[in-house]
């Protein structure tokens, strides 16, 4: 990771300054930007590797900043906001975001949602296996096996596991995750999404609760392993 340029948005200077110095000490270099001008700017002159985009910003919204560099990148972008609503969140992830993180924030765990995501950008989209804390996924086979043990799962249950696998520690919204699996029909039947989610962590978490599917309240799931 060492040397990677990550854009980090933000109109508060002292957000500004912890975030060049949280960075710097992983090894990354920071571009800082003001404003959602400047930030659009940098990013299409020189583009980073990854970015940390607040939500409210002086000329406009982070949102609107993170669906323009979707339109011709796909760099990491992380959402680092005070705002915490459900709708917030749902509104960042469905223009592009990889990740939302709320302040106040860790520094280990933003470098980690960080890490997490460029690596998610270096693997390659035919990766034949996933594995993961004793889970193992076959792309190819379509099996699953946790300790060694083959897991019995339905088509419908192996897809949405693979869909949270390949996207491994992204937060994936429920429509996204519907509309993925099942259809855009079913883009917002979130019943059906967690009736299956119930029964696919009764197949493959351990007793001692969840291991790889986390939950978001109200939000969505991330495969966490």
């Amino acid at each position: 990771m060492t040397g990677r340029r990550i854009l980090v948005c933000d109109d508060e200077p002292q957000i500004l300054r912890a975030l060049k110095v949280i960075l710097r000490d992983a090894g990354f270099e920071a571009v800082p930007a003001e404003t959602a001008e400047e930030a659009l700017d940098r990013a299409a002159v020189h583009p980073p590797d990854a970015a940390i985009l607040d939500l409210v910003l002086p000329d406009g919204d982070g949102v609107e900043v993170c669906r323009e560099i979707r339109r011709w990148s796909r760099m990491p972008i992380l959402v680092l906001s005070a705002v915490g609503e459900e709708d917030a969140k749902v509104r960042a992830l469905e223009a592009g975001a990889d990740d939302y993180v709320t302040k106040p924030f860790g520094a280990r765990e933003l470098v980690a949602r960080l890490q997490a995501a460029l690596r998610r950008v270096g693997e390659g989209p035919d990766e034949p296996t996933i594995a993961a804390e004793g889970l193992e996924l076959d792309l190819a086979a379509r099996t699953v096996r946790r300790d060694g043990a083959e897991v019995h799962l339905t088509p419908i249950e192996f897809r949405l596991l693979e869909t949270l696998a390949r996207n491994r520690g992204r937060l994936m919204t429920h429509r996204a995750l519907l509309v993925e699996v099942w259809g855009p029909e079913y883009a917002d039947d979130v019943t059906v999404l967690r009736g299956h989610i119930a029964n696919l962590r009764r197949k493959i978490e351990p007793p001692e609760g969840p291991r790889y599917v986390r939950t978001d309240p109200g939000v969505g799931y991330r495969f966490a392993a």
